[in-house]
């Protein structure tokens, strides 16, 4: 049996559009496993969410297969709460604004036939008990996002899904809720997949990360690994794009080349014509796998290592 939680094998995504179809997943494959943290970056549009969604039974997929727990994921039965739990970017958007706060966190509950303590619920994420029988716009952001954590946390399912969890808050809002995040999972014993373009607050959580472009990963490994050391030159580019106070009032240089049209059908490097050490190989040949030790990346020319 595997040992992995949540195995992501060769899983492809199309819509049809006008001219075409995107493959907005494009033969991913992930592994988170129990207790970790399994950070997802990339650009807008690289399929991160669609990823997550998929991984809910939200989206079908094309090809390839998602197993969660020993099962084969198969569109979103009732008691999908209690294998997998879900953060959305946007507290007051998730949370519906008709409803108490704390008849949200038990909706989970409810779909299961299950009873418990909204209260208990509540201080097991640092907001007060009397907070239940509040209305969303009642909450501050910080204080709404808890309350969708602890929805997500109610089962105490073993996978926890955070997509930009801290996108829509405040600065001074967002380390609370990392923390949060890192005390849940210590008390729980829970994994994430943490979907992020925010690579402070990757770097802070997460234990490995996989790096997307167009539907594909092209980089995956341990967190200081993958920001001290990448092999792959969008990931490099990608870690060069951050603000840091080294680079306060100096914007990146962009990459050279325009992104591909996402109807495109790659025969070789999706990345090469942005990339500076592309050569003929990289147009004509889809690159394979590479394995350093804990790490992957697909590249024909990696970055020189340091």
């Amino acid at each position: 049996m595997s040992s992995e939680l949540l195995e992501i094998s060769d899983v492809q995504v199309e819509f049809n559009v006008a001219g075409g179809a995107i493959r907005a997943l494009d033969g991913v494959t992930l592994q988170v496993n129990p207790g970790e943290t399994l950070a997802v970056v990339g650009e807008s549009g690289c399929g991160k969410t669609t990823l997550a969604r998929a991984v809910l039974g939200l989206q079908s997929l094309s090809g390839g297969s998602i197993t969660l727990t020993g099962e084969k994921i198969h569109g979103t039965p009732r008691r999908m709460a209690e294998r997998v739990g879900m953060v959305w970017q946007d507290p007051y958007a998730s949370l519906n604004p008709k409803w108490k706060v704390g008849r949200s966190v038990m909706e989970p509950m409810r779909l299961v036939g299950k009873s418990g303590d909204a209260g208990k619920i509540f201080e097991e994420v640092g907001l007060d008990p009397r907070f239940v029988d509040r209305y969303p716009h009642q909450l501050s952001g910080g204080q709404r996002q808890r309350v969708a954590i602890g929805r997500a946390l109610a089962l105490k399912p073993p996978l926890v899904i955070c997509d930009e969890p801290t996108a829509a808050l405040d600065l001074s809002i967002r380390a609370q809720i990392l923390n949060l995040l890192k005390d849940v999972q210590k008390a729980n014993g829970c994994s994430f997949l943490y979907i992020s373009h925010d690579l402070t607050t990757v770097r802070f959580l997460a234990d490995r990360v996989a790096v997307m472009y167009m539907g594909r990963v092209v980089e995956e490994g341990p967190t200081e690994e993958i920001f001290t050391n990448p092999r792959h030159p969008y990931t490099a580019a990608l870690l060069e794009s951050a603000p840091s106070l080294e680079k306060l009032m100096h914007l990146p240089e962009p990459p050279v080349g325009e992104v591909p049209d996402p109807k495109t059908r790659f025969v070789g490097c999706r990345f090469a014509s942005r990339c500076p050490h592309a050569q003929d190989l990289c147009l004509n040949t889809d690159p394979g796998r590479t394995t350093e030790a804990a790490r992957a990346y697909f590249c024909h020319f990696p970055v020189k290592s340091s």
